[in-house]
């Protein structure tokens, strides 16, 4: 499948082509998902890492990259390998009691989500991870994204829940959590991922998670055979969920 990729308004989207337009038409509706990148890179980048999963994975979905709304405020760590711009979601401090532009983030994607949605679920990378793991709970809990339809399932890669909800922080998604979270997930731990420990941890806060474990460390990893037939039972499970 040939994708091409229109960039425009902080967004980057994978469209299909006409073709292939005609038989998602003819056929059954592709799950819409929007997909937030991890801290200080972008969604460009975040595109050129999940566009090196199979083509059986990618024709199957219809993927909406986002930019975060705020310039990178300091030093990319994917500066060696993707050019800028680079892009933030929030910036918390290091004991996680204070979080900057938190509340505007999420005011800024339901804003996003309402004039391009509507959306079947959310994909995150590590910040974007974080942040897409919060939102059904923000949602169920009346906290944010109330103005758009209901979050069905959630795809993590190297996420955790939000360091600061011992502190209640960040406020808006300080109980996210209080209730095990009812929509499908998958999760992507890395054995070798900083994050390995808390995101085996937030597996635990979903009632429906399902599990890809891959030997690399914080990255989006390609999908082996093994966890190409995971990827592709867990999109077989989501595509009724699909908006017609």
């Amino acid at each position: 499948m040939n994708l091409r990729a229109l960039s425009f308004a902080n967004t980057v989207t994978v469209v299909p082509s006409k073709q292939e337009t005609l038989h998602f038409m003819e056929n059954q509706t592709k799950p819409r998902i929007l997909c937030l990148h991890g801290y200080r890179t972008s969604g460009s980048i975040l595109q050129k890492m999940i566009e090196r999963w199979p083509e059986t994975v990618l024709e199957k979905l219809h993927l909406h990259f986002l930019d975060g709304p705020f310039p990178a405020r300091g030093k990319s760590d994917v500066e060696r390998v993707f050019d800028p711009p680079y892009f933030e979601w929030y910036h918390a401090s290091q004991d996680y009691k204070e979080y900057v532009d938190f509340d505007e983030s999420v005011a800024y994607i339901e804003d996003h989500m309402i004039k391009h949605g509507p959306f079947d679920g959310v994909l995150g990378f590590s910040q974007g991870a974080i942040l897409s793991s919060a939102m059904p709970g923000m949602q169920a809990q009346g906290m944010a994204f109330t103005r758009v339809p209901k979050i069905k399932f959630v795809i993590l890669i190297s996420g955790i829940r939000f360091l600061g909800y011992k502190y209640g922080k960040p406020k808006l998604a300080a109980n996210a959590f209080s209730s095990p979270i009812q929509c499908p997930s998958l999760h992507f731990i890395g054995e070798r991922d900083f994050l390995k420990e808390g995101g085996k941890n937030l597996v635990k806060l979903f009632v429906d998670p399902v599990v890809i474990h891959h030997p690399m460390g914080h990255v989006v990893p390609k999908l082996d055979e093994s966890s190409l037939k995971t990827m592709l039972s867990f999109i077989k499970k989501i595509q009724p969920l699909a908006s017609l």
